[in-house]
C-alpha cells in the first residue's frame, strides 16, 4: 500500500455535507431557498446583473478614445545615452547595453538629462527637447520607419 492511499485531512479540517430536502427536521421542504421566486428555481442571473436597473457600466460617462493598436515605445532618456561609449546609437546597441528589453519593439528617446558629446542616433521616435539637445551638441538624429 502506498502513501497516497493513507493520506487524510487533519481532524476538524473538513465538514459533513449539508443534506437538504430530506424532510422537515433540517433544511427540508424548501432546502433553505425560501418560498417562490428566482432563487428557488435555480436560475439565478450572473453576478454582474443588477436587478433590472441600468447597469453601472452604462451609467458612468465614457470619454476619450483608446486605440486597439497603440504604439507602445521602449523609453530611453538622454542621461542613459550619455553613459554609453558609442558615437552611433541604434536599437541593437541599446539592447546590448541593457537599456531596452526587445530589439523588435520601437524605441523613443526622451529629453531627461543632458548630452555632453556628439552622437548619431537612429531610433523610431524622439521628443523635441531630446532632438534639440542632441543637435546642439553637434549630433544628428535619424528616424527609423516602423
Amino acid at each position: 500500500m502506498g502513501i497516497l492511499e493513507n493520506l487524510k485531512p487533519p481532524k476538524g479540517a473538513t465538514h459533513k455535507k449539508k443534506r437538504v430536502g430530506r424532510g422537515y427536521g433540517t433544511h427540508g421542504k424548501t432546502s433553505g431557498r425560501g418560498h417562490k421566486g428566482q432563487g428557488q428555481k435555480g436560475t439565478t442571473p450572473p453576478p454582474r446583473f443588477e436587478g433590472g436597473q441600468t447597469p453601472f457600466i452604462r451609467r458612468v460617462p465614457k470619454r476619450g478614445f483608446r486605440s486597439k493598436f497603440p504604439n507602445i515605445y521602449q523609453i530611453v532618456n538622454l542621461k542613459d545615452l550619455n553613459k554609453l561609449n558609442f558615437s552611433e546609437i541604434d536599437p541593437q546597441i541599446l539592447w546590448q547595453a541593457g537599456l531596452i528589453d526587445s530589439k523588435s519593439k520601437p524605441v523613443k528617446i526622451l529629453g531627461d538629462g543632458e548630452i555632453s558629446r556628439q552622437i548619431s542616433v537612429r531610433v523610431h521616435a524622439i521628443s523635441e527637447p531630446a532632438r534639440k539637445k542632441i543637435e546642439q551638441a553637434g549630433g544628428k538624429v535619424e528616424l527609423i520607419k516602423t
